[in-house]
């Protein structure tokens, strides 16, 4: 009787904690699904009736070539793809390489290093971008410049990566590996390129989707560093859909659809490294 009632406790557990879940992953996937209805109305039929699967007016292709011709599309499209794929990159490269030393040397410096990014991790943003933006428009006039945003993007996302490429590293690359390359005639340099850095697949696969989809999303950083409309990415270029006395959600909706399906298809392809690469490391 007691391990019957103990099994029923279990299935009973187990089905709320279900339900919970369901709950929640509607919560959060409920603008998704809200986008998706209301990208193929007129806006007359999404300010009567958002949730209505098809509006009065049928169904709708308009709102995608307008908002396309409207924020520029191409260009702003061209923008985003430059910025996130270069500080991506060179986040990778560089968070790597940082890793590997820290990892392979005992050095105090290293370790004092390592300490500091890791504290630097819970500074806001929000803190350091008055400071930052006056200090690189006002003293530097470096404002305005795709590089500047790649190389902020670059300094903000380091500390993350090289914790978890320490990790990945630290657990997954075991020295003996290294030690018969060197005998082989490796330097330290094609060690790490030809050993090392190929084993790091995983946590390079969840490090590329974590950074990637944070700078193809960012909105505050480039607001305040790319002022000339031929500079703006994504994010900021729907802000010209939002009007002082009237605003087309149709045009929105498309626009945040436009917007979002690239680093979605990213996500797609990558989400299966993930959970590994990011538990690579907590356990040895």
């Amino acid at each position: 009787m007691d391990n019957q009632k103990a099994a029923v406790q279990k299935k009973i557990a187990h089905g709320l904690m279900i339900a919970v879940l369901i709950v929640v992953f509607l919560a959060f996937i409920f603008p998704f699904i809200l986008v998706i209805i209301n990208v193929f109305k007129t806006k007359a039929d999404i300010t009567s009736n958002p949730l209505n699967l098809i509006g009065a007016h049928g169904f709708t292709m308009k709102n995608f070539p307008e908002a396309m011709k409207k924020m520029n599309f191409v260009r702003s499209f061209g923008n985003s793809l430059f910025i996130t794929v270069i500080s991506t990159v060179l986040t990778i490269l560089f968070a790597s390489m940082t890793a590997f030393v820290i990892v392979r040397n005992k050095w105090k410096a290293c370790g004092a290093l390592f300490g500091l990014m890791i504290a630097s991790m819970v500074i806001p943003f929000q803190v350091l971008m008055i400071p930052l933006v006056s200090f690189y428009g006002g003293i530097f006039g470096l404002l305005n410049h795709r590089a500047t945003l790649i190389f902020m993007h670059i300094g903000f996302s380091m500390s993350m990566a090289t914790f978890m490429f320490h990790g990945a590293i630290h657990t997954n690359v075991p020295i003996a590996l290294e030690e018969a390359a060197t005998i082989d005639g490796c330097s330290r340099w094609q060690t790490f390129w030809k050993v090392v850095f190929p084993l790091l697949k995983p946590t390079i696969a969840t490090v590329a989707i974590i950074d990637a989809m944070a700078f193809w999303n960012d909105y505050l950083l480039p607001s305040l560093i790319l002022g000339k409309k031929e500079l703006y990415t994504l994010p900021i270029a729907t802000q010209i859909f939002y009007g002082t006395f009237s605003t087309d959600i149709g045009l929105i909706m498309a626009a945040l659809l436009l917007a979002m399906l690239p680093i979605l298809i990213l996500y797609l392809f990558l989400q299966r490294y993930i959970v590994e690469g990011v538990t690579a490391g907590s356990v040895k």
